[in-house]
């Protein structure tokens, strides 16, 4: 069958194995040009980066890109939980389903340990059985990455399923948002949450399952000394804040922040440990494309930073996040992580500059219908949009037929 994208009110609703298989071997061989390019030493080639990684959602994006540096820049053994569709001969599965199999595929080659779990990470029989393969694969392990972005939550001991929202606070927020495939503008807007909704986020997208987690992993006695724990966020720009920084997630990513903080007291006391939330860049996802001005401004963003020489997708962000700001010491080893005033790691730093800023809101002030060329990167957007799915990705041929969609190969 010959398989094309089918897009549906700016999501991609189906998957390229291929493509995602093709997509994930790029991003694997990037880390491995930088390991050489930084002369960087994995453990059994005498180095001190992490041995053993916990990714919690590691099937796409930041997840994904953290468990690829992790194992093939630093030689990790990793372990991946992630709960998607799986492919059958004739129906497509989910991204992450063709992801994680092509990065099994490549670490099994390369001689590394890799086990990928699918199901649902906010349950404890899911933890239950992450400690059980921790311990069949050395008994400890050095980094816990959390990466989970579900937007509903069931409460492992109250079986309440709760559900994210995205809505502003107070008053309604509308704007400009990009329709990628048919290149105009159009216009959305969100009412604001109640009180409900907002807690109800939060406990979604807040720290309430990482901090259970931590927990499990403490009790069972898995975490090694000096073991390191991270969470995924982002501040992004003021205009956004109504929506994000100021709205239900920016509630979530205050109270996972607040989580970070208190973990880090508790490992720092249990396994001289450290906690901390990483602040990333704006990048395509399948909400960015749902919420008001982001598509737009992302666009925008692309553009400016592009010119500047300073764009980064998923895995330009996690390596450099990684070589420099986790593993700086001597032959890779940790040491004191740069953070901000709220003890948050700053890999957004390029993404805020005053310039890159200045810049994109000069953009936004004068992008319209007639001018998105001048103003937006397109093309860079649209690939990125299509690249989550496995299309558009160099090297493929779209042209010829895919026997099965159970196979990335």
């Amino acid at each position: 069958m010959i398989i094309e994208p089918k897009i549906r009110s700016n999501i991609c609703i189906n998957a390229h194995p291929i493509g995602c298989a093709k997509e994930t071997y790029n991003q694997i061989e990037y880390v491995k040009a930088q390991k050489a390019k930084r002369g960087i030493k994995t453990y059994k080639e005498g180095g001190k980066g992490p041995k053993t990684v916990l990714v919690l959602g590691c099937s796409t994006g930041y997840g994904l890109a953290s468990r690829i540096a992790a194992a093939f820049e630093y030689g990790a053994d990793t372990i991946g939980v992630s709960f998607e569709k799986v492919g059958t001969e004739t129906k497509s599965g989910t991204p992450g389903w063709y992801n994680n199999m092509a990065f099994d595929k490549k670490a099994k080659e390369a001689g590394l340990k890799s086990v990928t779990l699918n199901g649902d990470a906010y349950s404890h029989e899911m933890r239950a059985q992450v400690i059980e393969e921790i311990k069949k694969m050395g008994g400890k392990i050095d980094l816990l990455v959390y990466s989970l972005a579900s937007p509903v939550r069931t409460d492992p001991d109250t079986k309440v399923m709760y559900k994210s929202v995205i809505k502003p606070q107070g008053k309604s927020y509308g704007g400009n948002c990009l329709d990628i495939i048919e290149e105009k503008l159009t216009t959305m807007s969100a009412e604001p949450a109640n009180a409900e909704e907002v807690a109800n986020t939060v406990k979604v997208m807040g720290g309430a399952d990482w901090k259970i987690w931590i927990k499990a992993l403490t009790d069972a006695g898995v975490l090694s000394d000096g073991f390191c724990t991270l969470a995924y966020s982002y501040i992004g720009p003021e205009l956004s804040h109504p929506i994000y920084r100021d709205g239900t997630i920016g509630e979530a990513k205050k109270d996972l922040e607040a989580t970070a903080r208190e973990l880090d007291k508790q490992l720092k006391s249990s396994v001289n440990g450290r906690a901390y939330v990483s602040e990333n860049k704006g990048l395509v996802t399948r909400s960015s494309a749902v919420i008001p001005i982001i598509s737009l401004y992302l666009a925008v963003l692309f553009k400016v930073m592009k010119a500047k020489g300073l764009h980064e997708g998923c895995i330009e962000q996690m390596e450099r996040l990684f070589a420099e700001r986790l593993y700086t010491g001597a032959d890779s080893q940790m040491q004191d992580i740069p953070v901000d005033s709220e003890n948050r790691i700053r890999i957004d730093d390029w993404e805020l500059r005053d310039d890159v800023q200045a810049e994109a809101e000069k953009a936004m002030a004068s992008v319209n219908e007639s001018n998105l060329h001048d103003w937006c990167d397109l093309e860079g957007y649209k690939h990125d949009f299509l690249v989550t799915n496995g299309f558009d990705v160099a090297g493929v041929d779209y042209s010829k037929d895919v026997a099965r969609m159970d196979v990335i190969e």
